[in-house]
């Protein structure tokens, strides 16, 4: 796991981040928190916890704050790259499922379990998004929009994303079919603590013209 950096992106996460960063190192000592423009102790917290904090003096977006804990871990030699959230609606005990995944594919997504804890526009959002996906790039991703990811270093590299918002994680999907790389799905627990975070429905309807416009120009 020496080789293998976890990154988590993260926007005013103060009063979940040093429990995610605790967790994460229980796998990995490689853990790097993107703090993205914060307000409040989220920078100091994850320090004192043991991650490497980037900061991002304004907020740019989680695409760019992704890319700037991914490049990080580029320069400094990792060969494996886990993805997670740092509002703790990922759970780090599931790291290992997704680093051992990796041994059989490219890239691993995440796939929440349907439940009814996850919101319908969301379930709603997801199948609509999946469906086009499949269409325009013929992956498979049922999951589309689940930030809990890992890929090998290579993948990183053939997938790397421009957008700097919620637009990364179809860009990415995007990029690994155009790339024809290998993937697997990994099964998560379904975890909602803030029902109205993350993507919304402007959001999905700019990640559908975006993975249209995509495939038109590349």
């Amino acid at each position: 796991m020496n080789k293998t950096w976890i990154i988590i992106p993260a926007k005013n996460e103060e009063k979940n981040i040093g429990d995610v960063v605790i967790k994460s190192k229980n796998f990995c000592e490689n853990v790097v928190v993107v703090d993205d423009g914060s307000d409040d102790k989220t920078e100091d917290i994850a320090k004192k916890r043991g991650a490497v904090v980037l900061r991002h003096i304004v907020n740019l977006g989680k695409g760019a704050a992704l890319k700037t804990g991914c490049d990080y871990a580029l320069k400094n030699g990792a060969e494996k790259i886990v993805v997670l959230d740092a509002d703790g609606q990922h759970d780090p005990k599931e790291i290992p499922e997704f680093v051992k995944a990796l041994e059989k594919a490219d890239i691993a997504f995440g796939q929440r379990k349907l439940n009814k804890k996850m919101p319908f526009v969301f379930r709603i959002g997801n199948w609509m998004i999946f469906r086009i996906t499949s269409l325009l790039y013929k992956m498979k991703v049922f999951d589309t929009q689940c930030g809990y990811r890992a890929f090998t270093i290579d993948a990183y590299k053939k997938i790397r994303w421009d957008a700097v918002d919620y637009s990364m994680e179809s860009e990415m999907i995007a990029n690994a079919g155009k790339n024809n790389l290998q993937y697997i799905q990994v099964p998560i627990e379904t975890i909602y603590s803030d029902n109205y975070k993350g993507t919304t429905v402007i959001d999905g309807l700019k990640i559908v013209l975006n993975m249209m416009w995509w495939k038109i120009i590349r």
